[in-house]
């Protein structure tokens, strides 16, 4: 593939994720606006024509690593791993 062509692609590609991230932008503002209506209303499910929303409270539990990590750092270290990947990045 040439510079040109290469050129070419980025340039897509950036017109494409700023058609995403404003598409995104939208997508969270109706979610937004629908959240706040069921607020309102006081509400976590609402029957509206033929779907049914929801908005609830959901408890997890998560584990704290840096805690641990303080606490038992040689067992901590013990059962890490390293593990490899590759990062996808453009620059100006």
């Amino acid at each position: 593939m040439s510079t040109i062509e290469l050129t070419s692609k980025i340039e897509a590609l950036r017109e494409w994720e700023t058609i995403i991230a404003e598409a995104q932008a939208e997508v969270d503002a109706l979610r937004d606006q629908i959240k706040a209506e069921m607020t309102e209303r006081n509400t976590e499910e609402m029957e509206v024509g033929a779907y049914i929303i929801r908005w609830t409270s959901v408890l997890t539990t998560r584990f704290d690593t840096t805690a641990f990590k303080k606490v038992h750092g040689d067992l901590y270290k013990e059962f890490t791993k390293q593990s490899a990947s590759r990062r996808f990045s453009i620059s100006d």
